[in-house]
Formats: structure tokens, C-alpha cells, sequence
């Protein structure tokens, strides 16, 4: 199945069940939706709760949203920003690491789907192409052997729009192409012959997928597509896995940062914990030191 299967519903469409579920998504981000120095108006047009109230999913699926940590003085790592001094989020998106036999650390090839019997170390830095290919256990796994964990849902939106809440990372209306938001589409290029029988797991996981030109960029290559607070690339290029153990990437990839909601309220559910395809990624969150 591909990662863009569930179809996000407009409101008055959905059922009570789905409305209750956008409910709760926005009842999390509470404590950041009313803090006065947010400095924009609650619930106005291009805001993050304005976009998220503005789909829900056509089937309601369980999603842990996690809590906000109360704002504090503590610090976050150079390389991670800091959301209010509430939680440390990875500036750019996720590759990995791996340790040879050696015991020296590797970069992993991001068009390969990490192996089962490899310890992989998430990093974040400008410049590289970042992992696709990878399950929530797997970025989970590798979020924890760097000293960090994989971002609350909650947490990531909060830390998508910036300081403000934006629906998107640089402000409050999309501008195509500002985020990696567009590009090749992989499979139709390498497998429409099986297209009709419908794509399974070998053709979404072949390598092929993200060495074409005009998939996957390297991370801040989008100079704009960052928030005030320093971080890159929350829309488009890759999903993003959360620590939802029932499922949940946010984010949208290059071919699709609408169609489950738009810009920061963009979210994937219906998948396991152990899927992955060329389409998702991840980056870690962590709490201040």
C-alpha cells in the first residue's frame, strides 16, 4: 500500500468519531495554541489549527498524541533547536549511521532499506540526502542509539509552524516550491507495468525509487522551508515517522503535502509501526539538558 492511501475527509463529511479524533489532536496542542506569545490570532486563517480542523480522517484511527512538556530554562544541543524550552527537535531530517565491523561509523545509503542486524545511530546535519525507506521501530531504534527519541506527534506539530503556529513552516500560505513539494514520481516512472495488480512492498522499497533526479533533496537544501526557530524541511521531502506506536507519519513527502491535510496538519495513519516505503523518514526529538 502506498503511504498516501488514507485520504484525509473535509469535516462536515466525516464521521463523529473522526471529528472527535481532530478534537483531541487540537486539545493536545492547547498549551501552545493559547500562550501569549504566540502573537497571532487564535484559530485565524493559516494557523495550525485552522488547517487541522480543516480535515479529518475518512476512518478514525487511534493516535497517541503525547503531551507537551511545560516550557523550561534548560538547554537543547547545538545541533537540535529548542521549542520554547519545552522539548529539542533535530534541525534537519533524519540519516543514519551504521557501525562497520570494525566498530567505525559509516554513513548509511539513504535509497536502502535498513537491516535487521545492523545498530544504526540517527543524525542530523545540512547537506546530505536523508534516510527514506525506514519504519517507525527502525527510526525509533535509531532515534535512541543517538541519545534522543522519536518527536510526540503534538510535539512535531508544535514544532512545525514556529513560534507562531503557522500552517506552514515559513508562514501562513503555502508557496509552491518553497518546500520540496513537487518532483519526479518514482513509481509511475519504474513501475507503471504494475501499476493495474497494484504496487506491493518490492516496488515500493526498491532502491531505484530515490536515486532518480528530482525525488528526495538533501536536507536544507530548501533554504525557505524553515521555521524562526531554525528548523528544516518539516514539509515535503520526506514523511516523517512520530513516536505513535499504533502508526502516525506527518509531514507529507515531494509528491504530496496536501492530500491528508495541508502543510504542518498533513498526517499519515492507517499504517503499522513496521512499515516503510521510499517515502518515509524521520527526525528525534529529545528533552533540554
Amino acid at each position: 500500500m502506498l503511504a498516501t492511501a488514507a485520504r484525509a475527509e473535509v469535516p462536515e463529511k466525516a464521521t463523529p468519531e473522526s471529528r472527535a479524533q481532530v478534537a483531541r489532536a487540537l486539545a493536545g496542542l492547547e498549551p501552545f495554541l493559547q500562550d501569549p506569545k504566540r502573537g497571532v490570532p487564535r484559530g485565524g486563517p493559516g494557523t495550525i489549527e485552522q488547517v487541522i480542523l480543516a480535515y479529518a480522517p475518512k476512518r478514525p484511527w487511534a493516535v497517541a498524541e503525547g503531551l507537551l512538556p511545560a516550557p523550561s530554562p534548560r538547554k537543547c544541543p547545538v545541533e537540535m533547536a529548542s521549542i520554547d524550552g519545552r522539548f529539542c527537535v533535530d534541525r534537519y531530517e533524519g540519516s543514519l549511521q551504521v557501525k562497520s565491523a570494525g566498530g567505525e561509523l559509516e554513513a548509511w545509503p539513504h535509497n536502502q532499506i535498513p537491516a535487521a542486524d545492523r545498530v544504526y545511530i540517527a543524525r542530523s546535519v545540512a547537506g546530505v540526502l536523508p534516510q527514506g525507506y525506514i519504519s517507525g521501530a527502525q527510526a525509533e531504534s535509531a532515534c535512541k542509539q543517538a541519545g534522543k527519541r522519536l518527536c510526540q506527534p503534538v510535539e512535531w506539530r508544535a514544532a512545525c509552524g514556529g513560534s507562531h503556529g503557522y500552517a506552514y513552516p515559513y508562514g501562513p500560505k503555502r508557496i509552491a516550491g518553497t518546500c520540496k513539494d513537487a518532483g519526479t514520481a518514482p513509481m509511475m516512472r519504474l513501475h507503471a507495468d504494475t501499476m493495474k495488480r497494484g504496487w506491493g512492498m518490492e516496488e515500493l522499497n526498491d532502491p531505484r525509487n530515490l536515486a532518480l533526479p528530482g525525488t528526495v533533496e538533501t536536507t536544507g537544501a530548501k533554504t525557505g522551508c524553515v521555521s524562526d526557530q531554525g528548523v528544516y524541511d518539516m514539509v515535503g521531502n520526506l514523511h516523517e515517522w512520530t513516536a505513535d506506536p499504533n502508526g502516525t507519519f506527518q509531514g507529507g513527502y515531494f509528491l504530496d503535502t496536501a492530500e491528508h491535510g495541508d502543510g504542518c496538519a498533513y498526517r499519515t495513519i492507517a499504517h503499522g509501526f513496521t512499515y516503510h516505503d521510499y517515502s518515509t523518514g524521520f527526525r528525534c526529538c529529545r528533552d533540554p539538558e
